[in-house]
């Protein structure tokens, strides 16, 4: 367009040049010729137009932005036709607590009260990306800037709305992942109406007040050492009833021995025994019962 311009101007000097004396009548033709040249060049340079890979072409003409867009690739439009590329890939926005790690520079983190009137912060990345069929609509009503206008308020804002549904332990155990589905469905329903698409929420961190992780430290200590004497118990229940078998099989051997046993085995195991102690090369002494009970002795 600056070379459209630029030979305008050069082409009416030109022809202006032409009309006066002799002197300078000669400069005319020259400088017409390079205005026209000039007029030329522009025209087949704003007619040729590149669009970069994973961008979309809006064009714009008189500050009236057209419905149709330029898909990536080389186009020839008409050279009086504006166009804006807008990048149609996932892009990314970070509110973080922690300096320099959000798009913000220092603690951009989301606080926000729950529903028992804590305060939990929350630390967030919204992956988006621009619809393309959506993007003039997008660019006409908000612009580029769209990030600062759409994507950070509308993040921060739902997230403070549902949080007050939750209790900050809730949010920070058992209900962290129904939270996150919860603020993806209505962050998703709100960028669609504006032409972005969310991809995904992802909840980075959420950091709860000293006294609730207090709290909760403590009772995570409880339920392991609850878990932990629990487990001796049971071991010791376990001893105790292998120790009772034990019993119960040393008494039932006991009885059946017991009721098995006579006079007369007794008597035949002793003289069993006492012949094989006599029977030994060692000095001794044996006294055993005989008939009638009356004790025999034998020295060797």
């Amino acid at each position: 367009m600056g070379f459209i311009i630029i030979g305008i101007i050069l082409l009416i000097a030109g022809l202006i040049i032409n009309r006066l004396n002799d002197k300078i009548h000669t400069f005319g033709k020259p400088l017409s010729g390079l205005g026209g040249a000039l007029i030329l060049i522009g025209i087949i340079t704003a007619s040729i137009v590149q669009i970069d890979a994973g961008n979309i072409g809006i064009r714009v003409l008189f500050g009236n932005v057209q419905p149709t867009i330029l898909q990536s690739g080389l186009h020839l439009i008409n050279p009086f036709i504006e166009v804006v590329q807008v990048d149609t890939r996932t892009q990314n926005y970070t509110m973080s607590g922690v300096h320099n790690e959000g798009d913000k520079v220092g603690d951009d983190a989301i606080r926000v009260l729950s529903a028992d009137g804590l305060e939990v912060t929350f630390d967030l990345t919204v992956l988006y990306r621009v619809v393309p069929d959506e993007a003039p609509r997008l660019f006409r009503e908000t612009g580029l800037d769209y990030k600062d206008k759409i994507v950070r308020p509308i993040s921060r804002t739902e997230i403070r709305d549902n949080a007050v549904y939750y209790d900050a332990v809730s949010l920070f155990s058992t209900k962290r992942d129904e939270f996150q589905i919860r603020i993806s469905k209505t962050i998703e329903q709100e960028f669609k109406k504006r032409g972005l698409l969310l991809e995904n929420l992802l909840i980075r961190n959420i950091s709860l007040p000293t006294s609730v992780k207090n709290s909760i430290e403590s009772k995570i200590n409880a339920e392991q050492e609850s878990q932990k004497m629990q487990f001796v118990l049971q071991k010791e229940r376990q001893e105790a009833d292998r120790k009772r078998v034990e019993a119960q099989g040393i008494a039932d051997y006991q009885r059946i021995i017991s009721e098995s046993l006579t006079d007369k085995q007794l008597q035949y195991e002793q003289i069993k025994t006492m012949k094989d102690l006599a029977a030994s090369p060692n000095a001794k002494i044996i006294i055993m019962g005989g008939k009638g009970n009356t004790p025999i002795m034998l020295q060797q």
